[in-house]
This record gives C-alpha cells, structure tokens and sequence, in this order.
C-alpha cells in the first residue's frame, strides 16, 4: 500500500492526479488526513476540499510500499511539522521503501537528508532546500527508491515515472496514451 499524505494547503492537481493514475494503473494507494479534520476532510491550497480515505493513525506500516509527497504551500509546511509523516518517511528510508516527493515537498527530503548523493528536481526556487542533491531540470527524477518532480504542469511525468517503476515502461506509456496525455 502507498499513502499520500494531504495535509491542510496541499496541491490538489499534484495529489489528485498522481492517486487517479496510480490507480488506473492498479497500484494501490490511500489517500492519508495528516492534520485532525471532521470526517478527514482536507482543504487544498486552492480551497478545494477532498475527502481522505483514512487518518494517519490508521496507516498499516506493516503493508506499506511507500509515501507520496504532494507540494504546495503551506501543505508542504505542514507535511514536514508532521510527526506521523516523519514517522512514515523514517520507516520507509530504515526499510528500503519508496518515496515520491513533488513540487515544494522534495524540500522535506533535502532537510532530512534523504537526498544526499541523489538526483533530485523541484519547484523552482526551492533548490537551496535539497541538500546533498545533484539537481536535474528534468520534470520528474528517479534515483533508486526516490522519485522527485517540478511541479503541478509535471504531475503527469511524475506519476508515469512512479508507475513505470512499480508496473513497468509498456504500462505507463499505455496508461498516458489512453489518457490522451502522448
């Protein structure tokens, strides 16, 4: 199982999008309230309310594959002050788990120190923030476990590169052809 945390001023597009193609392409996936909400409703960076599948306190380290980091601000903010969310992240670098991190929230990487010696990319500006990076200006970044993105236009690349990982190239070129995205 993947989580994607959502925490209150997240990027709708970075989450939405990158759970619906997971999906599509049958990886499974839950979308995690990182902050107390009413019924797990969590409000984006662009007032768009989504309804998470679960809490953070019902996540199951035991099934997990791995994390995904959606950017936007304060989402990304709020993602790092995260106690379950570092939780998480610990688990997966101690366990050789994935972790997905887009737009702002590569900076958690960076400040964790998880990109050390990696390629990574993110939102522009934020590049100080990946310490121990070789930066990319690729849209979307693989190196080893960790796949890092630019940004909400770069989603797209971003979930294809997580679910070429994870289900192969032939799968994600067919998911994006069928998405009308090539």
């Amino acid at each position: 199982m993947f989580y994607c945390f959502l925490a209150t001023g997240f990027e709708e597009i970075e989450a939405i999008t990158t759970v619906d193609m997971l999906r599509r392409a049958e990886v499974e996936v839950a979308t995690v309230c990182v902050n107390k909400a009413q019924l797990n409703l969590v409000k984006g960076a662009h007032s768009i309310y989504v309804a998470a599948d679960m809490a953070m306190e019902e996540i199951d380290f035991e099934n997990m594959e791995g994390v995904i980091l959606p950017g936007g601000m304060p989402g990304t903010v709020n993602l790092e002050e995260s106690e379950g969310v570092n939780k998480a992240l610990d688990y997966c670098v101690e366990n050789n788990l994935y972790i997905f991190a887009i737009c702002a929230a590569p900076q958690i990487l960076g400040h964790k120190g998880i990109l050390e010696g990696k390629n990574a990319t993110c939102y522009p500006g934020f590049e100080s923030e990946l310490k121990g990076a070789t930066l990319s200006p690729l849209p979307a970044v693989k190196d080893c476990r960790v796949i890092t993105s630019k940004g909400p236009g770069a989603t797209i690349d971003f979930a294809a590169e997580i679910i070429t990982e994870l289900k192969g190239e032939s799968v994600a070129k067919a998911l994006k052809e069928s998405m009308q995205c090539v």
